[in-house]
């Protein structure tokens, strides 16, 4: 049976899709993608304060720009690797992202 989880932050989400796009091209987002699941993992299991993880999240969206330019750059990755970024959800994350992805998709036109 499938665990009930919290679902994510924007802010945490932004994060971790950022990490995830850019792993590939940094060995720093690499090992910071692997930090970031390593201190879920740890509020999971209730041996990390939920608000620990989250100042940990917002300290690293703004060591990359913040929440905004974080998205801006995992959309553009996308945007130049595949030709388009459609985002799925009505999260705020997913909102926020495909707005900024029709921004930028009506700037190359």
């Amino acid at each position: 049976m499938e665990e009930n989880r919290e679902k994510p932050t924007p802010e945490a989400k932004a994060l971790s899709l950022f990490l995830m796009a850019y792993k590939s091209t940094n060995q720093t987002y690499k090992d910071k993608a692997r930090h970031i699941k390593n201190r879920l993992d740890l509020v999971v299991a209730g041996k990390l304060d939920k608000d620990t993880y989250q100042n940990e999240i917002k300290d690293a969206l703004t060591s990359y720009g913040g929440y905004t330019e974080v998205i801006e750059k995992t959309v553009k990755f996308y945007i130049d690797k595949f030709g388009e970024y459609k985002s799925q959800g009505d999260d705020k994350y997913s909102i926020d992202a495909q707005a900024i992805a029709e921004k930028l998709m009506n700037k190359e036109e």
